[in-house]
């Protein structure tokens, strides 16, 4: 006999039996919670076979994308907190917008395909209502968005609302946070939440740790994994970048807090599109804020409702505008559907900007559909992708939607990360959102709808001058790139269902 093979067989033995009971469990909850493509699951249940141990790892973690019976503690949270505002109504918005009539909140829209459409997005989003008089700035880059951040931040009174899905421990980030600090010195209510996987760096390094002892602010981050209450939902992340200040003014849109998104030593910054946002409007950022801010901090209703937070605005500007609050917490894919009804209502043409292009089959389709119909679609997407495997997997889908018709062009570096939708030149939508799996199914993302003609064609220039600084794709030229390329991309695409 030889020595210790008595001990080994068993060892084996447990190691093989474990393997099929996870690979069995990881069967059950795909079976348990249907996604909408198949092939994801498939996939997981061949990753979970295939790789003993790495792959039940990989699904605990990024596999999971639905909340399970602990997860929907975010959903209640909501709820309740929904349900505390409507019970404050000489405070709070959201019980005024349920109590006057519609018709002095709501804006009047001229175009009869954006009322068509805004009475779609009513059914999705009841708690998020169009509201008129609205002023909403682009800033172009950090170079713009940075110091209209900075000079809000200065000339708060009360509170200062920050939310971002990254925050670099660099010199960018510190000059911010000095603004904060001294602020909060002031006496002004200063609360930060950022993203934990997104911040990772920031948060392992300790960047934080150094401002906790200031008075009058609290920095938090976001997170839905915890082992001890056996959540692992790493998959759904904050993915949110909104800075409120007094409850009257506001900044949201792409731009992370890093330097990346700055001009450095004549290198040029990540080109992105950040909004200023004046009036009314700007009270739906702040509930979407103190919403996740509940979810996270614990804090009572009562803490974070106050009148101060939800001033009376008045107008301050012509625009209509919606914010568009979505992410797993919600029964509906939210930003997905109003991305597909925007793409029907398009008549004459449709601009799309974003940085990761992996739609769903529906998308795919609504584009192609928009394209054979006679809509001008265009995309502009970057040249080279900050993700190799998003880059990728996005060339992957390119033949079918340029047979259709659909234009795209690819934006020279550096790395355009912005996102924006501008329909017939009238109406726009923008925000954090970008059209991949990921945005569209997973993440906690803030975009805005706004049905301004002036606006639209702001936002329209803007887009052009990106399409102007990119290459086009050509169908015969791109049906001739070299063979590798196109293994690349379907190995990548393969990825998709499940990253």
């Amino acid at each position: 006999m030889v020595p210790g093979i008595d001990l080994q067989i068993p060892w084996l033995a447990l190691g093989s039996l474990l393997h099929i009971l996870s690979f069995l469990l990881i069967c059950l909850h795909c079976l348990q919670n249907r996604r909408e493509e198949a092939a994801a699951t498939i996939l997981w249940m061949f990753l979970g076979w295939s790789l003993p141990v790495l792959g039940p790892f990989l699904y605990l973690t990024i596999g999971v994308d639905r909340l399970t019976p602990r997860g929907t503690q975010n959903r209640e949270k909501n709820l309740r907190f929904r349900q505390e505002c409507l019970a404050r109504e000489d405070l709070l918005p959201l019980a005024y917008w349920h109590a006057v009539p519609t018709d002095k909140i709501n804006a009047e829209l001229s175009s009869p395909s954006d009322s068509e459409l805004n009475r779609a997005i009513d059914t999705l989003i009841p708690d998020y209502p169009l509201l008129a008089g609205n002023s909403v700035s682009p800033l172009i880059t950090g170079d713009e968005a940075f110091p209209a951040m900075l000079e809000m931040i200065d000339r708060a009174r009360h509170h200062i609302h920050l939310q971002s899905f990254i925050i670099k421990p660099d010199r960018t980030a510190r000059l911010l946070l000095k603004h904060l600090c001294a602020k909060a010195r002031e006496g002004v209510t200063v609360r930060v939440l950022y993203d934990r996987f997104g911040s990772t760096q920031a948060a392992l390094s300790g960047f934080f740790r150094f401002y906790r002892r200031v008075p009058n602010l609290t920095i938090l981050g976001w997170t839905q994994v915890n082992l001890l209450k056996r959540n692992f939902q790493l998959n759904l992340r904050n993915h949110r970048k909104v800075l409120i200040v007094d409850g009257r003014a506001a900044c949201f849109g792409g731009i992370n807090i890093s330097r990346e998104n700055i001009t450095r030593r004549r290198r040029p910054p990540i080109r992105d599109y950040h909004f200023r946002v004046e009036g009314p409007v700007v009270q739906q950022l702040q509930y979407a804020f103190l919403q996740d801010w509940f979810f996270i901090s614990g804090d009572s209703p009562d803490k974070l409702l106050q009148e101060a937070c939800f001033p009376a605005i008045p107008p301050a500007g012509t625009i209509p505008a919606r914010v568009i609050n979505s992410g797993p917490t919600s029964y509906l894919q939210t930003i997905t559907d109003v991305f597909f009804m925007a793409i029907v209502q398009a008549r004459h043409q449709l601009l799309i900007v974003t940085p990761y292009f992996v739609p769903s089959p529906d998308i795919l389709r609504a584009l192609r559909s928009a394209a054979l119909r006679g809509v001008e679609v265009r995309l502009i997407l970057p040249e080279r992708n900050n993700h190799f495997y998003a880059g990728w997997a996005s060339r992957a889908l390119y033949q079918d939607i340029l047979a259709a018709g659909v234009r795209i062009f690819h934006r020279q570096p550096p790395f355009i990360h912005a996102k924006a939708v501008v329909i017939d030149s009238r109406t726009a939508i923008v925000g954090s959102a970008n059209w991949d799996v990921r945005s569209l199914r997973l993440n906690y993302e803030t975009s805005m709808i706004l049905y301004d003609e002036t606006f639209a064609n702001r936002l329209k220039a803007i887009i052009l001058e990106d399409e102007a600084l990119s290459s086009e794709i050509i169908l015969p030229i791109w049906n001739q790139r070299p063979a590798w390329h196109r293994l690349v991309e379907n190995a990548c695409s393969l990825l998709t269902p499940i990253l």
